[in-house]
């Protein structure tokens, strides 16, 4: 019998059921061994909270402000490529569900759907994600109509030189070109015949939203390959980083940063905050989970700037423990695109209103009534 979803693993697995293999490994997997994906969120289990009772905490309240934006919980629906080829618009129904639970989303430079598009369709813009690519002047045009739109906080990812070893991407064809990829991915398409007719035929027009006129056909995932092959910069530095802040008069958020010294670079180049990442676990395996270097980082930057975390958070109870080992707040990417996947919409309004029902549950059985008094002494059997 069907069954009403009430977890992330709930969301994911209606997911798998409604993708075909290929798209969901994209959103699914990690890099090389996947040991960095798996730890990720076994890193958050060995952070325990401390347990306190009988105080008042009738008055508890999950809300907050993030980089100038007020939230109804400490949550950012992180970048997600390809969306819009997981459910209908996918982009669009992500930031409309972001926008009734009051929280920020963040468009993907390699989403489907354009910034007019999903800033038309919202009530708070979205955050809008960039990678320095080789060409700079698509990048300085990509920076204004992202102004345009009304988009007014850049999320810069910076660990991402050359996409990392995904084998799972390998084994479904994505890394093939030509006749044995396509018939790979073709014979996977055709057991979804509700993904062709929500996605393939209803979720039109499938391009890549902002790149269009670079990669016009966004079904042509060959395509997409090669220009990311081409264009993704590996020769980036510090220097490149000041060249946006230059020309980006919003915040910026540089999202990648895995390394304490690497957090104080992005003090000194002006940016107004950083995302703790590993890419969840895409990009380069054995690495530390994001939570295993959140503390050392936070100790780094010593409030100079605003600190998310992303990797491996899959509850509210986990954006509690990530508020208690320092974080302003926490990005999810594989939540919520589970989630829009499987229901759509109403699916993702769901799992954040229950994240919200859990991290206030969390917060009152700490015995903390507000978001920004959560800190150390909320946690038990602190390892760091």
């Amino acid at each position: 019998m069907p069954k009403i979803p009430a977890a992330v693993e709930d969301f994911r697995e209606l997911a798998r059921q409604r993708l075909p293999r290929f798209l969901f490994d994209y959103i699914d997997g990690g890099a090389t061994e996947e040991q960095t994906l798996k730890a990720n969120e076994e890193a958050w289990k060995q952070v325990h909270p401390r347990q306190r009772v009988l105080r008042n905490v009738e008055d508890t309240s999950t809300n907050t402000t993030l980089l100038g934006e007020s939230c109804s919980l400490p949550v950012v629906c992180a970048p997600v490529g390809l969306a819009g080829m997981m459910a209908t618009r996918g982009e669009v129904q992500g930031i409309k569900a972001a926008n009734q639970v009051q929280v920020p989303f963040t468009l993907s430079t390699v989403g489907i759907c354009t910034l007019e598009e999903v800033n038309s369709a919202a009530t708070t813009p979205c955050w809008f994600q960039l990678y320095m690519i080789r060409d700079r002047e698509r990048i300085e045009k990509l920076l204004q109509k992202a102004w345009n739109s009304g988009s007014r906080t850049l999320v810069f990812t910076v660990d991402l030189p050359l996409p990392g070893m995904r084998h799972r991407d390998t084994r479904n064809g994505l890394e093939a070109t030509g006749f044995a990829g396509a018939l790979v991915k073709a014979s996977q398409i055709i057991s979804r015949p509700g993904w062709i007719y929500r996605v393939a035929l209803k979720g039109q027009p499938l391009t890549f939203g902002n790149l269009s006129d670079a990669v016009p056909n966004g079904k042509d995932l060959d395509a997409f390959k090669a220009w990311v092959d081409s264009q993704f910069d590996p020769s980036v530095t510090w220097e490149d980083i000041a060249w946006i802040r230059e020309r980006w008069q919003g915040k910026l958020i540089l999202k990648g940063i895995l390394d304490a010294e690497d957090a104080q670079k992005t003090v000194e180049v002006g940016a107004d905050g950083i995302v703790v990442s590993n890419h969840g676990g895409r990009q380069l395996d054995g690495v530390h989970a994001s939570a295993e270097q959140l503390p050392s980082i936070v100790k780094a930057v010593n409030g100079r700037l605003t600190v998310l975390v992303d990797g491996g958070i899959r509850n509210g109870v986990d954006v509690f423990r990530a508020l208690a080992l320092g974080a302003d707040g926490v990005m999810v990417g594989r939540p919520w695109i589970y989630a829009v996947a499987a229901k759509g919409e109403a699916g993702l309004v769901q799992l954040l209103e229950s994240w919200q029902k859990e991290f206030r549950l969390a917060m009152m059985l700490a015995g903390v009534t507000r978001v920004e008094d959560i800190g150390r002494e909320h946690l038990a059997e602190l390892k760091n």
